[in-house]
């Protein structure tokens, strides 16, 4: 064998192990099968022709787009990344929780205290959002806190099953570390039965549906937006959530576009004391399924009755995954201008702040000069 053959012949090795090491662990990953999911889908109103459906109708890319949307991605270069590290806030967790708090792990990750109650909201502790362990988007900032470090928390709720927002390693060790039934979306139980979540703690609900735990009631509300963890969609129903204890109610919007349904919820539900919506990963090209912080602001004042005064409005879904191609700090920065010509009123953290909503102090503008 000659040297180049001898060479090329090495290189298709290493090429062929390096994509087995990316392959190790996928199909576990992904989850159940399309089949082992349908039994569970078959009973809610939103399935037709074995999908689940938005009530208004949406698109994941805009069509005639594909050219632009493979120029943004060949050209994005370091955009949305930041200029240095992301602040770190050490987490804190009284031993009661509060009547209304909140703690912001990254991402959609965070810990809601309310009325003496703990949820926890799509949780993700794994450094990259993918089926594989080598590729795809990797963590801008550690997790502020281990698993295993989380006070006792009395539900985990998931708003879908894309893997910036559903986690099979996260799900697993909170299997080992936590006690608290997991509250889902129709079908998505069927992945957490598929990585071996104990029945009696996994509650399916379907959109409109609720459950109480003790002072604590958990309802599936809508949300716009689309599900699949490999190459089949919407399989499993997507939900925003409502969070309510005796005194006090959060919206928990989870990854969603912008529809009119909102304020539907707010009226049957709203207004809110503290309302989580995603602000990031927006883009041209999918206007029907992420949020832009604009339409953040505008749908704060729908879940709270047109009043865009009442209530704290929290943004998610930013800062810990470059999942489209703004720059990392615009979608604080618009949101803030946005609230600002509103009277929104809104509360930043930083990864690992807890923020006491009745304690109310400086907001602290951590994020200027990252970007």
């Amino acid at each position: 064998m000659g040297v180049r053959a001898a060479l090329a012949a090495a290189g298709a090795v290493m090429g062929v192990a390096a994509l087995a090491r990316a392959a190790w662990g996928v199909p576990g990953q992904i989850g159940a099968s399309t089949a082992a999911i349908a039994p569970h889908a078959h009973g809610s109103a939103r399935y037709r022709g074995r999908r689940f459906h938005n009530t208004d109708p949406s698109s994941q890319v805009v069509r005639g787009s594909e050219s632009s949307l493979l120029s943004s991605i060949l050209t994005r270069g370091r955009l949305g990344r930041p200029r240095r590290p992301i602040p770190i806030a050490t987490p804190l967790a009284p031993v009661e929780a509060a009547e209304l708090a909140l703690t912001w792990y990254g991402h959609s990750s965070v810990l809601v205290e309310i009325d003496g109650f703990r949820v926890l909201a799509d949780p993700v502790w794994s450094r990259r959002v993918s089926p594989s362990r080598l590729i795809g988007p990797a963590r801008l900032h550690p997790t502020p806190v281990a698993v295993a470090d989380l006070p006792p928390v009395d539900a985990v709720v998931i708003s879908h099953d894309h893997y910036d927002h559903l986690d099979k390693a996260t799900v697993e060790a909170l299997v080992r570390t936590q006690r608290a039934p997991f509250v889902v979306p129709t079908g998505i139980g069927a992945h957490l039965r598929h990585w071996r979540v104990p029945e009696e703690r996994i509650v399916e609900l379907d959109w409109d549906e609720q459950v109480t735990l003790g002072g604590l009631s958990l309802t599936c509300t809508e949300a716009r937006h689309f599900s699949g963890r490999g190459l089949q969609r919407n399989t499993t129903l997507w939900a925003s959530w409502v969070m309510r204890g005796s005194a006090h109610a959060a919206f928990f919007g989870g990854d969603t576009g912008y529809s009119p349904r909102f304020a539907e919820i707010g009226e049957r539900h709203g207004p809110f004391d503290l309302t989580l919506l995603p602000v990031g990963a927006y883009d041209e090209h999918w206007p029907d399924i992420h949020m832009n912080p604009e339409e953040a602001v505008r749908m704060h004042a729908d879940l709270s009755a047109g009043d865009d005064t009442a209530g704290v409005l929290v943004p998610v879904h930013w800062a810990t995954f470059n999942l489209a191609f703004h720059p990392w700090v615009e979608p604080v920065t618009r949101l803030l201008a946005a609230a600002g010509k509103s009277g929104t009123r809104v509360r930043i953290p930083m990864p690992g702040q807890r923020i006491d909503l009745l304690r109310p102090d400086a907001q602290r503008r951590w994020w200027l000069g990252l970007a």
